[in-house]
């Protein structure tokens, strides 16, 4: 078995702050024995200016501050860790990818998703409206990564919804997904946990579920609740408010048996297409 944990934070517009933040919620993962560790999205930033920031801190692939410190946190701790999302440039130079990083215990990049559902919405009942894609160039293609605790598929927040980009990574072999999200309070309420409890169901997986929690710079809230869900739909652990921790052991000898003693993955009648979109 091995030790994942997910992190919860309420980052705001000071990035240097922000990655102080997360680098003692690193410690505390690793302190825990943590191997694997999932930081939430926008952890370097939630700022009031979405778009402007976004473009001033893009960074070249591979290289800049936020990619740096993700890099250098892993190689201090000898931990694996989920950097999501970091914007990195794409061929608009207004609208970065927004990108969910995987670096190894050696501080290298083994994998790298860019956030394919952009979140273009008006909230029902209240006065909030997001579009995403004025600032986000979307990616293209699921991935799924081999890790020393399993093959690990990568999503950002908004991808919750969408069950075919998770039914994707099955098909890649996924059994653990990453999900770093900033979910608003409103639909966090709404949908969260029954989302995050139907995707590790469908496709009999381990979810690790870190988020963004509380009131950030302009006025967003977001929902907290960062969760581990294990394949059977049962939230192993959860954290409703405030800055933290949350630790799990996966055992996928055990998610090996469940899937050969209950195989709703062999008996799919309709398979996803592996090209892009």
């Amino acid at each position: 078995m091995s030790a994942v944990a997910v992190i919860q934070m309420c980052s705001g517009d000071n990035p240097a702050a922000n990655l102080e933040r997360a680098a003692a919620l690193l410690r505390n993962a690793a302190d825990q024995g943590a191997a694997l560790a999932v930081l939430p999205e926008n952890f370097a930033l939630m700022s009031r200016d979405a778009e402007r920031a976004r473009a001033e801190h893009a960074e070249e692939p591979g290289s800049g501050p936020w990619q740096d410190f993700a890099a250098e946190q892993a190689r201090r701790l000898g931990m694996w860790i989920v950097a999501g999302a970091i914007p990195i440039h794409s061929d608009d130079p207004k609208r970065p990818y927004s990108a969910c990083c995987l670096f190894d215990g050696s501080g290298a990049m083994v994998a790298r998703y860019d956030k394919m559902h952009l979140f273009d919405v008006s909230v029902p009942g209240r006065a909030e409206s997001y579009r995403e894609s004025a600032n986000t160039t979307p990616g293209r293609e699921p991935v799924v990564a081999d890790t020393p605790f399993g093959r690990l598929g990568l999503a950002v927040c908004y991808d919750l919804r969408f069950p075919e980009l998770f039914r994707a990574m099955s098909e890649r072999g996924a059994e653990l997904i990453a999900l770093p999200a900033a979910f608003t309070r409103a639909t966090g309420e709404a949908h969260w946990r029954t989302l995050l409890r139907a995707r590790a169901v469908e496709n009999l997986c381990y979810v690790l579920a870190s988020a963004q929690h509380g009131s950030h710079p302009g006025g967003r809230e977001t929902y907290g609740h960062s969760m581990l869900v294990e394949p059977w739909g049962r939230v192993a652990a959860e954290r409703d408010e405030g800055d933290g921790v949350l630790r799990h052991e996966v055992a996928l000898a055990e998610l090996e048996r469940l899937r050969a003693g209950f195989p709703a993955l062999n008996h799919r009648r309709i398979r996803v297409a592996q090209s892009s979109v």
